[in-house]
């Protein structure tokens, strides 16, 4: 009778234990995945953009202060992608159709940021903006030539790049919102169009309203 009082004892004890390790492991329950885990610590840090220098498909360069008081929607990617690029960017164009034209270039810019600067130079990233509808200003499709510069922003948004050896790459995707002081403030669900579109619309019109 005692024995099998201290085996329900021990029991407990390592479902507790097992708990406290899961909701450890899981960010509070909140996180079942690496990736979910990695985009829950970001919105907790909310990093500011940092100092980089673009080149876009028009052949400009500029650093991210060209987009100062502005909303910044982002993808990352690269044109030679022949697996969830095109969806990314795909569904990117449906959230931007979405947006009420009053809002696009006054108070918010698309940017497709391509960590492929190698292949991806203006004339690459000037046809591929036009299978998505892309028109180059109020959606702009750049890249960073600088190494460090690009590898210190995918570090600090938690974008994971990792050479497959063939030229391609594998990696994560989302869209980004940065705010009009620079700083992220929303990851969205890439294949979740209508929350995206809410996401956005609904902090646009909050500012309108301020």
């Amino acid at each position: 009778m005692i024995g099998s009082k201290h085996n329900r004892i021990a029991l407990v004890v390592v479902l507790l234990f097992g708990c406290i390790l899961y909701y450890v492991g899981t960010d509070g329950f909140r996180a079942f995945t690496a990736e979910t885990a990695r985009f829950n610590q970001l919105m907790k840090t909310q990093p500011q953009f940092p100092d980089v220098t673009f080149v876009d498909s028009n052949e400009r360069v500029y650093s991210f202060s060209e987009f100062e008081n502005k909303h910044v929607f982002i993808t990352f990617m690269y044109t030679a992608c022949t697996t969830v690029c095109w969806q990314l960017e795909s569904n990117m164009g449906h959230v931007y159709d979405r947006i009420p034209k009053q809002y696009l270039s006054e108070d918010i810019v698309f940017l497709s940021i391509s960590f492929d600067p190698e292949r991806d130079d203006p004339a690459t990233l000037d046809q591929y903006k036009d299978y998505f509808g892309s028109d180059g200003e109020t959606w702009r499709m750049a890249t960073i030539p600088d190494q460090a510069e690009l590898d210190n922003l995918l570090k600090e948004f938690g974008v994971i790049v990792i050479p497959n050896g063939n030229g391609d790459f594998m990696h994560n995707s989302a869209f980004y919102l940065v705010n009009r002081q620079g700083t992220l403030t929303s990851i969205m669900d890439f294949t979740n169009i209508e929350d995206a579109v809410s996401t956005v619309s609904s902090i646009l019109e909050s500012d309108k309203g301020e």
